[in-house]
């Protein structure tokens, strides 16, 4: 099978251009640690950003970055800490959870719209996002977006691109805005709570003006310990000192909380982040998406029907889930419960003949499929990428 690894932006456009006029179907690829993510691609050949790598452009004074989408994540984010700054959004790295090798690439950060417990806080990816450059299925390159946060320009293909999964263009470039890393980050920690109790602590906690950056639930023998309830905040010393206080004295009906700093902390939020409680199992695993209070209620629902296991994320907004290979049943059980329970769902690792058979995104009205099939249509009229990667057909 073909393998293309183009050296610069041009030669991409002549390879996907190419591709296009006998219509070979292409499977994007970046460090290719999310392979698994999505439905398995129909394709014919594999054109690779790997070479496509280096950061183009540092404005510390700015808080921007620039970098081309095979970059190392790693490059650009050590080149941050060096200066005191970081991705706001905190992006996971899927390869414990995916068993997947290789480098989690910066361009695969835009286009998976890769955002960890931060989001409550700093927003996801592509809130993050101010400029790409990439290949249309015409084999054009197009440039839209900049170094700054406003975008005039009619249709913004900066937040259409983002979670895209590689179905609308290979990106070639990518450009973020960056924050400041804080002095302090220290984690209260609460004991024993229940879901239920648990998410309405969270609730509480985030409707303080205390300023959360990480709202995390782990139940109890999820990673061999007793029920944890996480709220991460951050700030110079003597603001965190006083927060933590106020924090306390709101939450003094669920218990007292411990305080964590330093790597105990950082620890368990990179495990929350990668989900690595789920890494090295034969289960299924999914995302799901709700309002925070009807995590609980969610959750237990699916581990009425079937095994399984979950913690939460996002104030109990984001429930990790994982569940036996149960193919059609399975995820029949977890949708109808999400229309129970109002929420989406998407399918992070399963073997590819469950990821083939089951939707792995959430299923779109017909409406939106319109709409979904016409920007698909639009941008990539040969149907040259990642074909059936989200939906069949799309």
């Amino acid at each position: 099978m073909p393998f293309y690894e183009p050296r610069d932006e041009g030669e991409a456009a002549e390879i996907v251009g190419a591709a296009a006029g006998r219509s070979e179907r292409l499977r994007l690829v970046g460090g290719d640690t999310m392979a698994g993510i999505g439905r398995p691609a129909q394709h014919e050949a594999t054109l690779s950003a790997r070479a496509l790598s280096g950061i183009t452009l540092y404005e510390p004074a700015e808080m921007v970055i620039a970098a081309r989408a095979g970059t190392p994540l790693s490059e650009v984010q050590a080149l941050l800490a060096a200066r005191g700054q970081m991705l706001p959004f905190e992006p996971m790295d899927a390869r414990a959870l995916m068993g997947s090798a290789g480098a989690p690439s910066f361009g695969a950060v835009a286009a998976a719209n890769n955002s960890g417990p931060r989001r409550i806080n700093a927003g996801a990816a592509r809130d993050s996002l101010i400029g790409v450059r990439f290949v249309n299925g015409r084999g054009q390159a197009i440039k839209s977006g900049g170094r700054v946060m406003k975008n005039v320009t009619g249709l913004d293909l900066v937040k259409l691109m983002a979670g895209s999964w590689g179905t609308l263009g290979l990106l070639t470039e990518v450009t973020f805005k960056v924050l400041p890393v804080q002095e302090r980050v220290a984690t209260l920690v609460f004991s024993g709570l229940d879901d239920a109790r648990a998410v309405a602590a969270l609730a509480a906690a985030l409707g303080s003006p205390f300023e959360l950056t990480g709202a995390a639930h782990l139940p109890a023998g999820i990673d061999g310990e007793d029920p944890r309830t996480l709220m991460r905040l951050e700030g110079f010393s003597d603001s965190l000192d006083y927060r933590i206080g106020e924090l306390r004295k709101l939450l003094k009906r669920f218990g007292a909380a411990e305080i964590l700093d330093g790597e105990p902390g950082a620890a368990l939020w990179t495990a929350i982040r990668d989900a690595t409680p789920f890494a090295g199992s034969a289960d299924a695993v999914w995302r799901l998406s709700t309002a925070p209070t009807r995590g609980p209620a969610l959750a237990a629902a699916i581990g009425r029907a079937m095994p399984a296991r979950w913690f939460y994320d996002w104030g109990g907004g984001l429930v990790w889930l994982a569940v036996p290979s149960a193919g059609d049943a399975g995820a029949a059980a977890i949708r109808g419960a999400l229309v129970e329970h109002r929420g989406h769902a998407t399918l992070i690792r399963a073997p590819d003949a469950v990821r083939a058979a089951v939707p792995v995104f959430q299923p779109l009205s017909e409406p939106l499929m319109r709409v979904t099939q016409g920007i698909k249509a639009a941008h990539d009229p040969a149907g040259v990428f990642n074909p059936g990667r989200m939906y069949a057909g799309v």
